[in-house]
């Protein structure tokens, strides 16, 4: 079986708590969209859930908190393969594999922390390198074109830099931002960032996910 997600973090969470629920053997992984493979695999399409995304965030945490850290993070590095990678490593973490899968999870683990490091690597990087130009807009605005997806990651660092400014971090690769309205944080696409650098007073929006932008 193959698993089908929205290719978000939340999405990735919910089809793995769905394969550890019903105890099944998962032969990949498939963002919605992307190209079929393999046209006799069967697939199951798994529509992303918070609450079930939460609470596989919730035990992983409890097994190794310096494991949510490398999942999280790999992640992100958007590795060809990634989320079976992390499949495979997640079941390590609750014991579900034989001799032969320790085995394989165990050279998966290598990678998947060489990954995580890289995204760190340029996360702090970023950190110390990016801000934003004088402007006389509202909203202080900048962009980045990062090798990985490390836009969640950063967006904390700049929230305490500038605590009251308002202010929109847009990645060009990927074509989406972090608006900050000097309260809460909102992912945004290309179209809200113009609408949100038009304007003269910030937005209210939804508190971030608690996770999503943790690190």
């Amino acid at each position: 079986m193959i698993l089908v997600y929205d290719g978000s973090f939340n999405g990735f969470l919910t089809a793995m708590h769905f394969a550890l629920e019903n105890n099944m053997e998962v032969l990949g992984f498939q963002k919605n969209g992307s190209d079929q493979e393999g046209l006799f695999t069967d697939r199951l399409i798994i529509a992303t859930q918070k609450t079930k995304a939460r609470e596989l965030w919730e035990s992983l945490e409890k097994k190794s908190h310096p494991a949510i850290r490398t999942i999280y993070f790999s992640f992100l590095s958007e590795a060809i393969g990634i989320d079976f990678m992390l499949y495979q490593y997640i079941r390590k973490l609750y014991s579900l594999l034989d001799m032969e899968g320790m085995e394989q999870a165990a050279m998966v683990e290598s990678k998947i922390t060489k990954l995580a490091y890289q995204v760190h690597r340029e996360k702090s990087y970023i950190e110390s390198s990016l801000d934003f130009p004088n402007t006389d807009t509202s909203v202080y605005y900048t962009e980045l074109a990062s090798d990985y997806n490390v836009l969640p990651l950063i967006s904390r660092h700049f929230r305490h830099k500038y605590p009251k400014q308002p202010w929109i971090i847009f990645d060009r690769n990927r074509k989406y931002g972090v608006y900050y309205n000097g309260m809460t944080l909102e992912m945004i696409s290309e179209q809200s960032k113009e609408r949100y650098l038009k304007t003269k007073m910030p937005f209210p929006q939804n508190r971030e996910n608690s996770y999503r932008m943790a690190m």
